[in-house]
Parts: C-alpha cells; structure tokens; sequence
C-alpha cells in the first residue's frame, strides 16, 4: 500500500496531523518533524528548502519508503516541490496544500524581512503565538489555536530565522510545468499567507492538477475543517 508523507510547515511539526488520523484506514501515513521544529527541535535548522528537501528523502530512505504520495502544507509544500524535482518517479500523487511557488510573498500577512525582524525583538515564544494565530479565520478564538500555538512555539529562535531565510531565498516557478505526477493544489478562501494568486499559478501551470477551495478556512483547513479536509485529500489519493 503506496503510504502518505505529510510534510509540515514553518513552525510546525508532526502533531499537527493529530486530526488527520481517519487517512489512516487507507494507507500508512508518514509525518516528519523537520529539523529545528515539533519533536526534532533539538536538531539543527536548515537554511535552504532544497536542504529539507533532500533530509526528508533521506529519512524516508532509511526507513525502505521508495515510493510514495506526497503532502505539504505552507512551507511544507516548498519543501515537496523540491522533493519533486530531486526525485521525480518517487512521487505516486501530489497535494500542494496552502502553499505556493515562491517564498517571498507578495500579500503575505506581513514581509518577511518584518517577520525576521520581529523573530528577534520579541523572541520565539511570542513570535509563534503572534504567527499561528495569522493561521486561523477566527485567529486566538479558534479551538485549534492554542494546540497549534503551543507546538508552533517549540521551534527555537535559530529554527525561526533559519526557516525564514529558506523561503526568502526559494522560487519553485520555473519547474512548475515539469510536474508529471497527479496534482492536487487545496486551499482555504481566508488564507493570510498564500493568496489567490499564488495558487492560481500552481493550478493553471503544474499539469493534471485539480484544484479544491474550501470556504470559511484560513491557512489551517487541516485544523479548522478537518472531516472535509480530510475527505477531500481521501477522494483524490484514491482516484488513483
């Protein structure tokens, strides 16, 4: 059975998918932490996305996974357009979920120059409760929210600048339309990280893609939705 890799985003971790584990009754599900976040906070951060590209295919090559279908959310979905490109005839399906083609985002809720700057004045803590609640449609009011804040802020201050350096560096766009493998591109109308435009070019460019909007969920339809989230990466996974 083909199993499911889901690759967190930027200060998150493999608790994040505590709600996705109905996916389960399909086919094994595979949840990394990232270096310098969640459980594997302690290790040292990466500076590039290609780098966590590479380490994530590495964990999977350890553990005998050669073939798999593939989720990321955020930077997440950075990360797995890299895996795409390092290793192509690995990825069985691809969801690209609230994510985009580029790491320095036109529309996001803040530059990340100004999200580094803050990082460093205000510190690690107040950092990740500031931006998980940016996640959120309802922001601290969510029911999700102080779960995913808590984990958010596991992520040391060097993991947070590192991370953010990753992103601001990367652009996936000329690869694109290499994409072979069935794409899905999911993403909540609310979203304050990614905006339209960012999934529109996924969608209209990576060929065989679909694209699914959930309503009334900002970046954390995972969170916020889970039972349609759910359904909706179950209905695609298994068309295949």
């Amino acid at each position: 059975m083909t199993p499911l890799v889901l690759v967190h985003g930027f200060m998150g971790g493999s608790d994040q998918w505590a709600l996705q584990k109905p996916l389960a009754a399909d086919q094994p599900l595979i949840r990394p932490d990232l270096p310098g976040f969640g459980r594997n906070a302690a290790l040292p951060p990466l500076d590039s996305i290609a780098g966590y590209a590479r380490w994530v295919l590495d964990q999977l090559d350890q553990q005998g996974i050669t073939r798999f279908d593939l989720l990321g959310h955020s930077m997440g979905g950075m990360i797995v357009q890299e895996m795409v490109r390092q290793a192509p005839d690995r990825i069985a399906r691809l969801i690209l979920y609230g994510t985009g083609a580029v790491g320095e985002l036109p529309g996001r809720f803040e530059p990340i120059e100004t999200s580094r700057h803050r990082a460093q004045a205000d510190g690690p803590d107040a950092t990740a409760r500031r931006i998980a609640a940016t996640w959120f449609l309802d922001r601290e009011a969510a029911a999700e929210y102080p779960a995913c804040a808590t984990l958010a802020a596991q992520s040391s201050l060097a993991a947070i600048l590192t991370g953010l350096t990753a992103m601001q560096g990367w652009s996936g766009e000329a690869h694109l339309a290499d994409i072979t493998a069935p794409t899905l591109v999911l993403w909540g109308d609310g979203d304050r990280t990614y905006p339209w435009a960012q999934v529109q070019t996924l969608w209209q460019t990576i060929p065989h893609s679909n694209l699914a909007v959930i309503p009334g969920c900002a970046h954390a339809v995972h969170l916020e939705k889970p039972s349609l989230f759910n359904a909706t990466v179950s209905d695609f996974l298994l068309k295949g």
